[in-house]
């Protein structure tokens, strides 16, 4: 691949071959095509869930099967013995894990609602708190109305559970999608590559093949930063809340990373999580709350400065504020999906739409398309 992109991307001696980076029209082709892809993929969320699962499963399983691979197994018997074990895993650990569930499954409303009054009664607590140091907040009676509010606001969050747990539930048989999708990834991801190749015209083949492999490592090192990251944050809080003392760190921890897959959105909803269970297990300590937001607070700033760079960093090579800007484009645009498609997105569509705006201005790679077209033109009328 590296002797075919460097045989293309340099000119040959003699020609003035200039090369024309991606300019504005590009960029807005780029965005716009985005932002419409983001709009099918709200439509078809029950297929793009599955296939974006499938696509971390397969990023996550291939090293084992290349490791197959090189040892002399079929790519086909490596696809299928990977794949059966993580398979045999997951039902494993599902049997181990099924009958504690379904235990708890009778209690999960008055759960949730007891970690919702263990909140409510820490932003009591603070709230008078403050209004025992600031007098003008006692005139006003903020305590008393944020109280009314959220008591009102209460009944409501518990009378929406069982639709939310119900909708779950209708999502589940989509999501089994995932691991048969990865199986074919494994094993026909090849075969893919080259019925796709097979269809370019041959002037385009060299950087068809570019293209390729710059999508395949474009979305490898998104997903695989994306799982890597995900270890880190669960590792991290998990540590940090165990020695903070609040039962579940490691199910905690690993929540909340999940959830961060969602910028901002996520982030805000973890924490709110953490400091729930800290409020409600330490209802006579409101500093154990206090300490477990400093600690997501100090977890989200490693994720940032730290974590982020070591995993992500700049696998899609985009600059912060273009990430900022399309984080909320997105959000406006197809919502919390939109929050959790666009970074994926935008950098598949960013290396397609830089790929051709790169042969749409190469003037040799049109001239060898164009002389390509004439002789097969030629070619087929020389014997009428």
């Amino acid at each position: 691949m590296s002797s075919i992109i460097s045989n293309e991307t340099a000119p040959p001696a003699g020609t003035a071959h200039a090369h024309h980076g991606s300019g504005p029209l590009v960029w807005a082709a780029i965005v716009a095509s985005t932002c419409l892809l983001l709009l099918v993929f709200q439509k078809v969320l029950w297929l793009v869930v599955p296939f974006l699962l499938a696509l971390i499963l397969y990023y996550f399983l291939y090293p084992p099967v290349r490791t197959l691979i090189y040892r002399g197994m079929s790519r086909d018997g490596a696809a299928s013995l990977v794949t059966a074990l993580f398979l045999a895993l997951v039902a494993v650990a599902g049997i181990a894990l099924v009958p504690r569930l379904a235990s708890q499954m009778t209690q999960w409303q008055d759960t949730v609602a007891r970690y919702v009054q263990g909140g409510m009664q820490l932003l009591d607590g603070s709230l008078r708190s403050l209004e025992g140091h600031w007098p003008t907040l006692a005139r006003a009676r903020l305590a008393d109305t944020v109280a009314e509010r959220l008591t009102h606001g209460a009944g409501s969050i518990t009378d929406h559970l069982e639709p939310v747990a119900l909708g779950i539930m209708a999502w589940t048989p989509s999501l089994l999608l995932a691991p048969f999708l990865a199986f074919f990834f494994l094993r026909d991801g090849r075969r893919f590559k080259r019925f796709l190749s097979a269809a370019v015209p041959n002037a385009f083949f060299e950087k068809t093949l570019f293209l390729l492999h710059e999508i395949d490592r474009t979305a490898r090192a998104y997903f695989q930063g994306l799982i890597n990251l995900t270890i880190l944050d669960t590792v991290t809080l998990a540590a940090g809340l165990w020695l903070l003392g609040i039962p579940g760190p490691l199910a905690l921890g690993l929540i909340c990373a999940v959830l961060a897959w969602i910028p901002y959105v996520g982030s805000i909803l973890g924490g709110l999580l953490v400091v729930l269970v800290a409020a409600t297990d330490f209802p006579g300590d409101p500093a154990m709350a206090y300490w477990a937001i400093g600690l997501f607070g100090v977890v989200r700033l490693l994720d940032d400065f730290l974590y982020m760079p070591m995993t992500i960093g700049k696998s899609l090579e985009l600059h912060p504020l273009v990430t900022v800007l399309m984080i909320f484009v997105g959000g406006a645009v197809a919502g919390i999906s939109g929050l959790m498609l666009v970074l994926p997105v935008l950098g598949v569509v960013m290396v397609i739409g830089e790929t051709f705006g790169v042969i749409v201005t190469d003037q040799r790679l049109m001239a060898r398309h164009r002389h390509a077209l004439a002789l097969s033109r030629e070619h087929a009328s020389r014997d009428l």
